[in-house]
């Protein structure tokens, strides 16, 4: 359980953990540079119990956190859970049955509950847990709840754990490298409640998250096709920004400088290529992505001065081959 800043939430996810039928395991929990009584939280629940292991650390981000948990960590099976959700009592008794029953099983999920932040439950979340359309989901997008996850250690530490080049999508990144190693599911079960809350995904996170996603899928092609990781030699999170030459992830650096055009801010002052919109609206974009790109357009449109390439009427023009209905809302201010 990584968490930051997390004292609002974090007593009722440890209770949760606390209360399992299944009595026999261990909770880390990595205090990645708090600053609020997080701490505190933690040293007294551990005083009280035992099961309970604190690692505190220096404010490293996420992906040091949980690669820390792994490092830590004395169980062959690890359940990951944030500290702003719950688990459901029976979560570790049944995904430890059902590891225990597979021993090519590598990487299991479940359902969840969805709650908002006073833990009033608003949905569901279902992803496919029939084995082939998991597996087709999985190739397009990432269908499981990160903190509904139980993962074989051994197998994990031996593909080197969470990636840093993939910030935002480092757990779609090892899902894909863990299923080219043995089985996975997804549980038809709720075993979790999974939080909404406040905490606003803001354009730039968004974007990053979705370029990072992109990056996991190239990455897993070229493992399936010639047998090498191109991502295997980054060392941090790429910069669509600069100049990217022939990297393996140039065209997804062309489309991700555009759609970060979706923040107003960035749409005022960033310098403009063609070749980015040309990108953007030429390729082949999921649902968010093209809601970014169509917002990215009406920025620009909204814009002062842009280079003559990005006229207008091209603006327009490439605004409804996206989706011609959300172009008339977005145009007319109709929602």
């Amino acid at each position: 359980m990584p968490v930051r800043n997390g004292a609002q939430w974090l007593p009722v996810a440890i209770d949760s953990v606390l209360a399992q039928t299944l009595p026999d395991f261990e909770l880390l929990v990595i205090d990645d540079g708090s600053t609020d009584r997080t701490p505190e939280i933690v040293a007294d629940y551990a005083a009280r119990d035992a099961r309970l292991r604190p690692i505190r650390q220096e404010a490293l981000g996420l992906v040091a956190a949980l690669n820390r948990g792994l490092t830590e960590a004395r169980a062959d099976l690890i359940a990951r859970l944030d500290a702003d959700d719950l688990a459901l009592p029976e979560r570790l008794a049944q995904q430890v049955a059902a590891m225990d029953a597979n021993p090519r099983l590598n990487l299991l999920g479940s359902w969840a509950e969805v709650i908002d932040g006073e833990g009033r439950a608003t949905g569901r979340l279902t992803p496919p847990s029939e084995p082939q359309h998991l597996r087709d989901t999985l190739a397009r997008t990432n269908p499981f709840i990160h903190s509904s996850v139980m993962l074989r250690a051994d197998v994990v530490r031996s593909l080197g754990g969470y990636r840093r080049a993939f910030e935002a999508a480092e757990d779609y990144d090892l899902w894909l490298r863990l299923s080219e190693h043995g089985d996975m599911a997804i549980a038809s079960d709720i075993l979790v409640r999974y939080r909404e809350h406040g905490g606003n995904v803001t354009v730039r996170k968004s974007a990053r998250q979705m370029f990072s996603a992109r990056l996991a899928i190239r990455a897993a092609v070229a493992r399936a096709s010639i047998g090498v990781d191109p991502a295997d030699k980054l060392t941090g999170p790429p910069d669509w920004r600069a100049d990217v030459g022939n990297s393996f992830y140039a065209t997804e650096a062309r489309v991700f400088r555009f759609l970060e055009l979706a923040d107003p801010e960035i749409a005022q002052t960033a310098k403009l290529s063609p070749d980015d919109l040309d990108a953007a609206t030429g390729a082949d974009l999921n649902h968010r992505e093209r809601k970014l790109a169509q917002t990215a357009i009406v920025n620009l449109l909204r814009r002062s001065s842009r280079p003559a390439a990005w006229s207008a009427p091209k603006l327009i023009w490439r605004l409804f081959t996206l989706h011609p209905p959300r172009a008339l809302a977005l145009l007319f201010g109709s929602r």
